[in-house]
């Protein structure tokens, strides 16, 4: 989760030359932040180093990105006029950049291991849309699903869409398998869960091209977890906030499961992050289909030996099996 990023000082050397939605826009750049973990953590696949929100920029709500802060939506998207007023997406002329860094990143590896393309889902993207940036608690967000479904939902579609295009220009690009990125949706009930976000995350996940993997990631979901494997997805995500032997018989053991160790584990010791592996190794019982990971995403503080030394821990103790 999230390789590349400020707890690298090679990462952080970049980002004194650009900014960040520079470093997205400059696919020798982004293929660069994309190898710069493999030699250096030893992971079994790279990943795609871009954003959630650049296929939002063409909408015309006025993306930025403040240093410290992350996005900004200066023209927020809160009712049905303003849905009507979005401008339509282009993928192929609006994110060219991503790519070419994703084929200039396969040429690289050279079949070493795979690359994993990403997107944001619908509901997470719209959030960011619908409240201007980051939230705690989605007040705007459930509010505009809440007084105005149709004008959701006619949002989700653009989503929905234009994410799918992104994902399989991805794919055409060289990505071996994607990510669906659902970072906010344990923010709701699952009910609303139900009704405002399921068939939009369906309709990304159909569309993607056959064959090709689809993992379906997000945090805080403990409650939702039937629900989204009901949307679909090859391997379903599990944040740290549910064991991972729980989460998997939950979604059933005829899907794969990603996750799920805490990020702020990495900050302690080589011994208690070995022995926190360990145990979701041990949860996994050697069954095919586990991708150990974070529950989310390497935290800026932490030390780049611990994330080796999970990352030499999990090969070792894999390797027992």
């Amino acid at each position: 989760m999230r390789q590349a990023g400020r707890y690298l000082p090679e990462y952080r050397a970049l980002r004194e030359r650009f900014s960040f939605l520079e470093l997205c826009r400059n696919p020798d750049a982004a293929a660069e932040v994309t190898l710069q973990p493999i030699e250096r953590l030893g992971v079994d696949g790279a990943i795609l180093f871009a954003d959630i929100l650049l296929i939002v920029e063409p909408l015309g709500v006025g993306l930025e990105f403040s240093r410290g802060e992350g996005p900004v939506i200066a023209r927020p998207v809160r009712s049905a006029a303003h849905v009507a007023a979005l401008s339509p997406i282009d993928v192929e002329t609006a994110v060219p950049f991503v790519f070419e860094a994703a084929r200039r990143v396969t040429r690289a590896l050279g079949g070493r291991v795979p690359l994993i393309g990403f997107a944001g889902a619908p509901f997470t993207v719209a959030s960011y849309l619908v409240e201007g940036g980051a939230s705690r608690d989605f007040v705007e967000t459930k509010r505009f699903m809440y007084a105005e479904p149709e004008a959701w939902h006619r949002l989700l579609n653009i989503l929905s869409t234009a994410t799918a295009r992104y994902l399989n220009g991805q794919i055409a690009a060289g990505v071996a398998m994607v990510q669906i990125f659902d970072s906010w949706v344990g923010a709701l009930a699952p009910d609303d869960y139900r009704a405002y976000v399921l068939p939009h995350t369906r309709d990304v996940i159909k569309a993607i091209s056959p064959g090709v993997p689809v993992i379906h990631f997000g945090t805080g979901t403990a409650g939702l977890l039937p629900l989204m494997r009901e949307a679909g997805g090859d391997v379903i995500g599990l944040d740290w906030r549910v064991a991972l032997d729980d989460g998997w018989r939950t979604v059933g053991h005829d899907v794969a499961v990603q996750g799920n160790l805490d990020p702020v584990a990495l900050l302690a010791s080589p011994a208690e992050i070995r022995r926190r592996a360990a145990d979701i190794l041990e949860r996994a019982g050697g069954r095919p289909g586990h991708v150990f990971n974070l529950g989310h995403g390497v935290l800026q503080q932490t030390p780049v030996d611990h994330v080796r030394a999970l990352v030499d821990t999990v090969h070792e103790l894999s390797a027992r099996r």
